[in-house]
């Protein structure tokens, strides 16, 4: 008989056990494991190619692991199809901002909130009296997220002729619209100049405190991921390298070998640049 599968501990929203995918005769994760604690900034930072991505690519069910499971509020990921992954309390952003450039930002807000609505087709078209009340609803929650980050000014304003970090946050604003437990945020300061960052770091510092979400980040911004992170997984060629606190990871020696090399190349760089 086979024993039952441990479940995850009281305080873990999502859980990776042993968690592989492999594309071709490349394994792009190795068996990386972690949980990420309800109401915590959970951060995995790593060099380019190290896994990241796919993490959350596997989380999001883009993809679908070769082996190992992920958990999330105790239901097994992999049984759930990926257009109800929302609808679980799970949200993301991309790296590259995925916006409806001609629509405004009130427009794409309102597309974060499609998960909660309960009216069918013909409600909708005759605009009944159950259609208006949920298009107030929504109309509420969306305003709530534009006072929160402060979008009046752009409101009604063309995504297309937005600054680059306006629409940062207005993609963070459409993914809060969702009412997400969980949300994903892929590289958020990618892009953004040094006072866009600082005012990233207090949306996200905001949205775990105010807001009760638990926040898994991938960032190389490493003084942001030092700001607002709980704990950090450092990962390297898909594998785990070392999981603690932001110092205890950025100390770690097989991090700092797997951002600058070895001691030896670093002091070859050093006498090349000298």
């Amino acid at each position: 008989m086979n024993a039952p599968d441990t479940p995850p501990p009281t305080d873990a929203l999502l859980q990776a056990r042993d968690i592989s995918v492999r594309f071709g005769g490349v394994m792009a994760v190795n068996k990386v494991s972690f949980d990420v604690r309800r109401g915590e900034v959970f951060t995995l930072i790593g060099p380019n190619g190290a896994g990241k991505t796919t993490v959350f690519n596997l989380i999001s069910r883009l993809y679908a692991p070769t082996s190992g499971r992920i958990t999330y509020d105790g239901q097994d990921l992999a049984r759930q199809p990926p257009h109800k992954v929302a609808s679980l309390g799970i949200a993301r952003t991309f790296q590259n901002i995925e916006l409806f450039e001609y629509a405004t930002v009130l427009q794409n807000l309102l597309i974060g909130r499609h998960t909660h609505r309960r009216t069918g087709f013909w409600q909708d078209i005759l605009f009944t009296p159950a259609a208006r009340r949920a298009e107030i609803e929504a109309r509420e929650k969306v305003e709530q997220v534009i006072d929160f980050l402060d979008l009046q000014h752009h409101r009604d304003s063309l995504v297309a002729g937005l600054p680059y970090g306006v629409r940062k946050v207005v993609e963070l604003g459409r993914a809060l619209c969702t009412q997400p437990r969980l949300l994903l945020l892929d590289e958020p300061s990618s892009g953004l100049n040094v006072e866009e960052t600082e005012d990233m770091a207090f949306w996200i510092q905001d949205i775990q405190r105010d807001l009760g979400i638990t926040v898994l980040m991938v960032e190389h911004d490493m003084s942001l991921v030092s700001r607002v992170s709980d704990r950090v997984l450092a990962m390297n060629q898909g594998e785990v390298l070392a999981m603690g606190s932001p110092r205890e990871v950025q100390a770690h020696p097989g991090v700092v070998e797997a951002y600058l090399g070895t001691i030896e190349d670093v002091s070859s760089l050093r006498r090349e640049v000298a």
